[in-house]
């Protein structure tokens, strides 16, 4: 498997984990489900740019960093917007998020193939 689609599997499946902890939070209990699959999304998006950064730069210490910078970032995203409860959970969404895209840089530049080398036959 190439690693953009590496990075979107385990993007997903850390993203949905992720997302399954805000119900730890009674506050926003009903709203489970919209957490899930945002959840699950920014995963995927932050799985597949730490994928297609995998196949240019192939360092473990660097791919951990776009990873959990990516991670950051989308999380302070969903942090910032405004909630139906009126609270803003920064710190319950961003130190996942940076831990999420952390272990997902890490595994894009572990697991997968490298592109092959276009090579001429003439």
């Amino acid at each position: 498997m190439n690693k953009p689609l590496i990075g979107v599997l385990v993007g997903a499946g850390l993203g949905l984990l992720d997302g399954a902890t805000a119900w730890f939070t009674p506050a926003v209990r009903p709203y489970i489900m919209g957490i899930l699959m945002g959840s699950t999304v920014k995963g995927m998006v932050v799985g597949v740019l730490s994928g297609i950064f995998a196949r240019k730069v192939r360092s473990n210490p660097a791919g951990i960093a776009v990873g959990a910078v990516l991670g950051l970032i989308f999380a302070y995203l969903v942090a910032a917007m405004p909630s139906e409860t009126g609270e803003h959970y920064y710190l319950e969404i961003m130190l996942p998020g940076f831990i999420v895209g952390a272990i997902t840089g890490f595994l894009t530049q572990r697991l997968g193939d490298q592109p092959h080398a276009k090579t001429s036959t003439l």
